[in-house]
C-alpha cells in the first residue's frame, strides 16, 4: 500500500512537471504558424525600406535566384562565377548557351599566342569576367578555372581580389588566393602585404592564407594571436613539420630552426630566407618564378666571384627571360674588374673575352665615354654583342632609355634614324584629345553622342546640318568609316537624310559570312570573342576602314553597343 502510494505521488510529480513545458511547446508552435503566415509581406516591407541590401549581386543572378526558389531544383545545382554584370557589356546569364565548349577553347588558345593590344585585352576581360552559365559541353569547374587562369596569367592582381570578393566557393579558389599571397611575399615589402591581406573576406578559408596570416600576426608583433592560429591550424592537420620549426622559432618556443630551404612553395622559401643566419641560395632554370621575384626584391642576388662566368652567364639568360631584373646585370657588368690597358683599347681587346667579360667591358667603356658620337658607337657595339647570344631583351629597353636620355637631335646625323627606330614606345600611350572636324563625316562633331554621350536631339541637329552638307559636296568621297559611323547611327534610333543613300552604300561592303552565321546562331559572346581575335595586337584606330565597318556592323547586329562604342572611339576621331 505504502509502495502504491510512492508510485502514485511520483507519477503525479512528473505529470505536474511536464505540464508547462508542453504548454510552451503548444504555444510556440501556434506562433510559428502565425509567423510563417506573415512572413511574406514582412520580407516585402524590408526589401522595400533597404534597396541596396542586395545591390551587390548581379540583376540576373538575383532574378535567377528568386526563380530557383518557387522552381523544383536549387541555386547549387546551377552556379555561375564572374566579376561583372553581363548587362554592363551587353550580355546575360546565357551568353554562352549557343557556343560550343571547345570552340571556346580554340579561341583563347588562339588569343594565348598574340599579344593583344590594351583594347583587345579590356574587351577580352569584359567578355570572360561577365557573370554566366558556361558554353555546352563545359563543366562549372572547367569554365571557372578558364576564368581564374586568365586572370593569374595576365597578372591582374586587382581583379583576382574582386573576383574572391564577389564568388565565395569555386575550384581555382586556393589556386587564386596563393597567387595573391606570393604577389604580396615576392614584393618583398611584407608589412605592406599582410595589410593588403586582410582585404579576403573571413568566410574563405584556406590553409595557405592562414599560415600567411599568422606570420603577419609574428610580424606585428601579435604573437599570443599567431598561436591560437596555429594550433588551430594543427588540430585541422593543415600545418607542415616544416613550417612548425619555423614558426616555433619565430614565436620564441624553440631557440633554434633547421637550415634546410624549402622551395615547395614561395611562403616555405621566404620562412627559409628569414630565419637561415647568412642565407644563401642559388637559382637556377628550374627555380619558380615567384621565388626569382623575391629575390629580386630582396636584393638577394649576388655575384661576388666575379671569376664564376658560368653564374653570370646564367643571370644572364634568367634577365632575358624576364626572370631576373635587367638592371641587375648591368650592376654586375659595373664591378667587373679590368686593367687599364684593356680599357683603353676596348675596341679591339673585347675580341679576346668570352661574351659576358666582352659585354661588361663595352658597358665600361660606354659608361667612360665623353662625346655623344662615342657613346652612341658603344651603345650599337653592346646591342650586337647582346644579339649575337641571343639575349637582346635584356638589352632593347635599356638601349630605348640611353638614347632617349642622350636626345636624338643631340647625335650626329649618321645615327638620328637608326637611332630613332630602338626608341621602345609606351603601349600604354594615351590617344590624345579628340579634335572634331566637320568637314569629314566620321570625324564630325556628331561623334560627341559616343565620345560625350551629348543629348540626342542635339546630336540629330547636328546630323542633318552636317550630312546635308556632306551631300552637297560632290568631291567628298563617303569611306567606311563614314558608313561605320552611320550604321551606328542609324542602330541607334537616328534618322539620316534620304539623299545619303546609306543601304545602297553599305551594300558595296562585305561583312565575313562565317561572322554572319555567329549572329544568325546568336552567338553573342563567342562573336565578341572573335571580333577581339580580329583587332588582336592592333588598337582599333590602327585597322584599315572596311574591318573597321564590318566589325562595327556585326557588333551592332547583336546589340553589342558597349563593345561598339569604344571601338568608334578609338577608330574614328581625330586626335591631336
Amino acid at each position: 500500500m505504502k509502495l502504491k502510494s510512492f508510485n502514485y505521488f511520483i507519477g503525479l510529480l512528473i505529470v505536474l512537471f511536464c505540464l508547462p513545458v508542453l504548454g510552451d511547446e503548444k504555444i510556440d508552435i501556434w506562433k510559428n504558424k502565425k509567423e510563417t503566415s506573415n512572413s511574406t509581406p514582412t520580407e516585402n516591407t524590408n526589401n522595400q525600406q533597404s534597396p541596396d541590401s542586395q545591390s551587390s549581386k548581379p540583376l540576373n543572378t538575383l532574378e535567377k535566384v528568386q526563380i530557383q526558389e518557387s522552381s523544383s531544383f536549387t541555386l547549387d545545382e546551377k552556379k555561375v562565377f564572374g566579376i561583372y554584370e553581363p548587362a554592363s557589356y551587353d550580355f546575360d546569364l546565357n551568353m554562352w548557351s549557343t557556343t560550343k565548349a571547345e570552340d571556346l577553347r580554340s579561341s583563347l588558345k588562339r588569343l594565348n599566342k598574340i599579344q593583344l593590344s590594351k583594347s583587345s585585352n579590356e574587351i577580352l576581360e569584359g567578355i570572360l569576367l561577365s557573370i554566366s552559365y558556361p558554353p555546352e559541353g563545359m563543366s562549372e569547374k572547367e569554365f571557372v578555372n578558364l576564368k581564374v587562369n586568365w586572370l593569374i596569367s595576365n597578372d591582374r592582381v586587382n581583379l583576382i581580389e574582386s573576383f574572391l570578393k564577389r564568388n565565395d566557393q569555386f575550384d581555382s579558389k586556393s589556386k587564386a588566393v596563393e597567387y595573391l599571397v606570393n604577389k604580396n611575399i615576392a614584393s618583398g615589402n611584407i608589412k605592406e602585404g599582410c595589410e593588403k591581406i586582410k582585404f579576403i573576406d573571413a568566410k574563405i578559408k584556406d590553409a595557405y592564407l592562414e599560415k600567411f596570416k599568422i606570420y603577419c600576426l609574428i610580424f606585428n608583433d601579435k604573437k599570443p594571436e599567431a598561436q591560437l592560429l596555429l594550433d588551430l591550424l594543427r588540430e585541422q592537420k593543415q600545418s607542415s613539420k616544416f613550417y612548425d620549426d619555423k614558426i616555433n622559432f619565430l614565436l620564441g618556443v624553440t631557440d633554434k630552426t633547421s637550415e634546410k630551404i624549402d622551395e615547395t612553395n614561395l611562403l616555405n622559401f621566404y620562412l627559409s630566407s628569414v630565419t637561415i643566419t647568412d642565407f644563401k641560395y642559388e637559382p637556377t632554370n628550374q627555380t619558380k618564378p615567384e621565388i626569382w621575384t623575391y629575390l629580386n626584391s630582396a636584393n638577394l642576388i649576388k655575384l661576388e666571384d666575379f671569376s664564376d662566368k658560368d653564374k653570370l652567364k646564367d643571370l644572364e639568360v634568367a634577365a632575358n627571360n624576364n626572370q631576373l631584373d635587367k638592371n641587375k646585370i648591368f650592376e654586375i657588368y659595373k664591378k667587373i674588374p679590368f686593367n687599364l690597358n684593356t680599357l683603353i683599347n676596348a675596341k679591339n681587346s673585347y675580341q679576346s673575352l668570352n661574351e659576358s667579360d666582352a659585354r661588361a667591358l663595352i658597358y665600361q667603356k660606354y659608361l667612360l665615354a665623353n662625346s655623344n658620337q662615342t657613346k652612341i658607337e658603344f651603345l650599337f657595339l653592346l646591342e650586337e654583342l647582346f644579339k649575337k647570344d641571343n639575349l637582346i631583351n635584356v638589352y632593347s629597353k635599356f638601349l630605348s632609355d640611353r638614347i632617349e636620355e642622350i636626345g636624338i637631335e643631340n647625335l650626329p646625323d649618321k645615327f638620328k634614324e637608326i637611332a630613332s627606330t630602338k626608341i621602345v614606345t609606351d603601349e600604354d600611350l594615351l590617344l590624345g584629345k579628340i579634335k572634331y572636324n566637320d568637314k569629314i563625316l566620321h570625324q564630325s562633331k556628331v561623334l560627341k553622342y559616343f565620345v560625350e554621350g551629348e543629348d540626342k536631339s542635339k546630336v540629330q541637329k547636328d546630323i542633318d546640318k552636317i550630312f546635308k552638307k556632306i551631300v552637297k559636296n560632290s568631291k567628298y568621297f563617303i569611306s567606311a568609316k563614314d558608313l561605320a559611323l552611320a550604321d551606328a547611327l542609324v542602330k541607334d534610333g537616328f534618322s539620316l537624310p534620304s539623299n545619303f543613300k546609306y543601304n545602297e552604300l553599305k551594300k558595296k561592303l562585305d561583312v565575313p559570312s562565317n561572322l554572319l552565321q555567329l549572329v544568325d546562331k546568336n552567338q553573342k559572346a563567342f562573336l565578341a570573342l572573335k571580333i577581339v581575335e580580329i583587332i588582336g595586337e592592333d588598337e582599333p584606330y590602327q585597322l584599315d576602314s572596311e574591318t573597321i565597318f564590318f566589325v562595327t556592323n556585326l557588333l551592332n547586329r547583336m546589340n553589342l553597343v558597349t563593345i561598339r562604342n569604344k571601338v568608334l572611339n578609338s577608330a574614328l576621331p581625330l586626335r591631336t
